[in-house]
């Protein structure tokens, strides 16, 4: 989901954010704003859609409603606030959740409970809309190589010989278990769709790696863990909090 973020205190929208996008690897913040204005402005030029909002009440020039006079929004709302004088006012206005701060990764958990439930209810059920997919969905094709740019040549790169997938600055890198970098002009999403799901994990949003390359698994903080590898990467290969667990039994797997 595309998430958008209403909030003025820098440090709060910081925690929001990493805890949103930790709860699911397909949502992403696509803005955070301070004020009205920023809002408004945002949804007025951008074309992008945005499929959930999470709003502080206050923010820096006034109160948040004031955004639903000067656009139209159609998509969810959770607020986000430290006050409680509002909320008849929020579900006037799109709002399917209020939570107070100081806010706990339970509390965001529990929002995007709600949201799958709401969803749930109104949509085919999961199994159904499953086997729908299923039968229009073409075959997944594997790819073998990547074909990579060097001096005005094209080289393919095999699969088998690399070792991570990393995002960085906005360009995706192919690290080779050669220690070699190559630059593939391609969404990492659209890597990750045909490589075999039993060989490269996505660790994180910026990074997959092959489980071929995996030498040892550390603690980190904040109840994350590090892969370490046989190649020296611009971004440590951090494992998301949330994937943990499932990223620990896939390397388990056969």
């Amino acid at each position: 989901m595309n998430i958008l973020i209403a909030e003025d205190e820098p440090k709060t929208a910081k925690l929001l954010k990493e805890l949103i996008e930790e709860q699911h690897e397909g949502n992403k913040v696509v803005c955070v704003c301070d004020s009205i204005e920023g809002v408004v402005g945002y949804l007025n030029n951008k074309s992008e859609k945005i499929d959930l909002f999470f709003m502080d009440i206050m923010l820096a020039d006034g109160n948040s409603f004031e955004i639903f006079k000067q656009v139209t929004i159609i998509a969810p709302v959770i607020f986000c606030t430290a006050y409680d004088d509002y909320i008849l006012a929020a579900f006037k206005n799109n709002g399917i959740d209020y939570i107070l701060k100081p806010f706990a990764e339970k509390d965001i958990e529990n929002a995007f409970t709600k949201i799958k439930q709401i969803k749930k209810a109104l949509a085919v059920s999961d199994e159904a809309a499953k086997q729908m997919a299923e039968i229009v969905r073409p075959p997944v094709v594997r790819q073998t190589a990547f074909l990579v740019q060097f001096r005005e040549k094209m080289y393919p790169v095999q699969v088998k010989d690399i070792a991570l997938v990393s995002l960085e600055n906005e360009i995706v890198y192919l690290y080779t278990f050669d220690n070699e970098k190559h630059a593939v002009f391609k969404p990492i999403d659209d890597i990750e769709d045909v490589l075999e799901p039993s060989k490269f994990y996505r660790i994180n949003r910026q990074m997959l790696v092959n489980k071929a390359a995996i030498i040892a698994i550390e603690p980190f903080f904040n109840r994350k863990v590090i892969v370490k590898t046989p190649v020296a990467t611009q971004e440590k290969a951090i494992v998301s909090r949330l994937k943990v667990t499932p990223f620990l039994a896939w390397v388990e797997r056969g």
